[in-house]
């Protein structure tokens, strides 16, 4: 049973349980008027790729007024395009397109902090005295320091971007908090005009036709209004915020404030996902629990930090399958009967999943299609990012010149000045770097790959010359066309949207496996996640049943075994 936006109750599935979203992240995806970036009009004439591709939802990321600090994740006026991506009547006829395909449009929703550009923090920080000095977090320098001393910062928080998470504002002497860039001050949630001022933003794109909302760290707008210091974690005092502002006293509060405020009521089919960093599955279950009524699914990242050694994101280390299957099988399970799973491998933040878990050399198709095999028939909703379709690799940057997110610039700043060897820090931005998700969409072999006419703002993979969307449209092999079977099989069988999931096979090495199972509708899916052969063993009815999708022609299945070439992936169905 579920709730709709109404409170009204509901036995059937939501629809979202047999949707798949697609990720456009603008500045990467077209661009129409050849100044290098992509742009609202430039996805329009894209529109038929997402329709051909047969995905239900177009999920925008940030479009909005931007100086750009961090690629439009600070925003300066919630309620106007910025001219980088065109105009409102840009963006209305975007919505426009996207709904006469019978596609609904999601936007990106940043508001645990804006940009410092924002109107709301000019005043802010105008004075002690304004009325909105408290719209975001002020405080004075530590007891015993003066302003600008080190150390002086309020708390000892370390920012997500490397260094303090507090800047020093030289008209007051006081501090302001920003857990990303210093040019993305906080918001200060405990203020209730903050949060109407946001949910009157919100209506506002309701109205005009949006159809929800993905919402940026969204656990964490909910701070402990005592800002206590955190354990320390590192050189120069800093520490590990994250318990006194991740998941905070009042985050349930105010997500179901927010529901109240801005969605029930309303007619329609709405999408709200939430960015949560650091959740649990405990805690997903209360957030996606359908009669709380705070979020439709969350996007958690347990399993997208299974490769991340002693030193962080930026010190790789090899996935093991078994930790995986042991992951996302925790969540599987968690949320089987109450809540809802989000399934992705890549988003604008995580490096290409076909380089990081696949082979993207020998075998870049077939692990490509065995990897998304795996991902989209668990029981959740899938999303896939933009060009994740083709078997877009990581890209070659030569050189810190080449770079242009500013969380990889900024830890190569912070690791050079601690003496880390440069080439080192290279090699684990190529492999874990942003920007990897950024190069732009692959259409066509023609220079820059048919993304512009223009210099493009980050340099085009050189593989776009085979690896591209025109070579892969009419060959019924290609990545493009398994992603296409896989969002056919969501669409058509209901075991595939609300089936029981079973894991099987937890403790082998390579080989993914797991039952999918309706009343008397059952799916089994076994995929070699490896570069070399694997045998798996089967019930013998299974043995017997109809391979209903498989990424090579190449079939070896034997009464109670199959035998898996390397990145070989079957989905049975009886």
């Amino acid at each position: 049973m579920t709730l709709d936006q109404t409170g009204t109750t509901d036995t059937a599935p939501a629809w979202w349980t047999s949707a798949v979203v697609y990720q456009v992240y603008p500045r990467s995806f077209a661009d129409s008027d050849g100044d290098g970036v992509g742009d609202l009009a430039g996805l329009t004439s894209r529109l038929d790729h997402l329709e051909r591709l047969g995905v239900d939802v177009v999920w925008l990321s940030p479009v909005y007024a931007s100086p750009h600090a961090d690629n439009g994740y600070d925003i300066s006026d919630y309620q106007a395009i910025d001219p980088v991506f065109g105009t409102l009547e840009d963006f209305d006829r975007l919505q426009a397109e996207v709904h006469a395909r019978g596609m609904k449009l999601v936007m990106d929703l940043v508001v645990n902090h804006t940009s410092d550009e924002h109107p709301w923090f000019v005043e802010s920080r105008s004075s002690k005295d304004n009325p909105k000095r408290d719209w975001y977090w002020w405080r004075p320098p530590r007891d015993g320091f003066e302003a600008g001393q080190p150390g002086a910062e309020p708390t000892n928080w370390e920012s997500f971007f490397f260094g303090p998470s507090w800047t020093l504002d030289e008209t007051a002497g006081e501090y302001y908090l920003h857990l990303f860039d210093r040019k993305q001050p906080d918001l200060n949630w405990e203020n209730p005009e903050v949060r109407q001022a946001v949910y009157e933003m919100m209506r506002w794109w309701l109205d005009r036709g949006v159809n929800g909302f993905r919402m940026d760290v969204i656990n964490l707008i909910s701070k402990d209004p005592a800002l206590p210091d955190g354990a320390t974690t590192g050189a120069g005092g800093l520490g590990d915020g994250f318990p006194h502002y991740g998941n905070g006293p009042r985050i349930h509060e105010f997500l179901r404030e927010m529901h109240r405020e801005v969605f029930e009521g309303r007619p329609g089919e709405l999408l709200t996902v939430g960015e949560m960093p650091g959740v649990t599955f405990e805690q997903a279950k209360l957030f996606t629990d359908p009669a709380r009524r705070e979020l439709d699914m969350v996007f958690q990242f347990e399993h997208v930090s299974l490769d991340h050694g002693p030193g962080g994101k930026f010190d790789p280390k090899p996935l093991d399958l078994r930790d995986l299957k042991a992951s996302l099988g925790r969540w599987q399970t968690a949320l089987g009967d109450t809540g809802w799973n989000s399934l992705y491998w890549n988003n604008h933040d995580q490096p290409r999943v076909v380089s990081r878990f696949g082979d993207d050399g020998e075998h870049r198709r077939e692990s490509a299609t065995a990897l998304a095999t795996v991902l989209h028939l668990h029981r959740g909703t899938p999303y896939v990012y933009q060009g994740e379709e083709l078997g877009m690799t990581n890209a070659p940057f030569g050189g810190v010149g080449e770079l242009r997110d500013v969380e990889s610039l900024n830890h190569y700043r912070h690791s050079l000045a601690a003496g880390g060897d440069p080439e080192s820090v290279l090699r684990a931005l190529r492999a874990m770097g942003r920007d990897n998700a950024r190069t732009p969409v692959q259409w066509d072999s023609t220079p820059n790959a048919g993304f512009t006419t223009g210099e493009p703002w980050i340099a085009v993979n050189p593989n776009h010359t085979w690896l591209n969307a025109e070579a892969q449209y009419d060959d019924p092999g290609s990545v493009f066309n398994h992603y296409r079977r896989l969002i056919d099989l969501r669409h058509k069988l209901p075991v595939v949207a609300v089936g029981d999931f079973r894991m099987l096979m937890p403790d082998h090495p390579h080989v993914y496996a797991y039952e999918r199972r309706l009343d008397d509708a059952r799916l089994l899916v076994v995929a070699n996640l490896s570069g070399t052969t694997q045998a798996a063993e089967l019930d013998a009815e299974w043995s017997a049943s109809d391979v209903i999708l498989a990424n090579t022609e190449d079939l070896r299945i034997s009464p109670g075994r199959v035998e898996l070439a390397p990145w070989h992936a079957l989905v049975f169905q009886r």
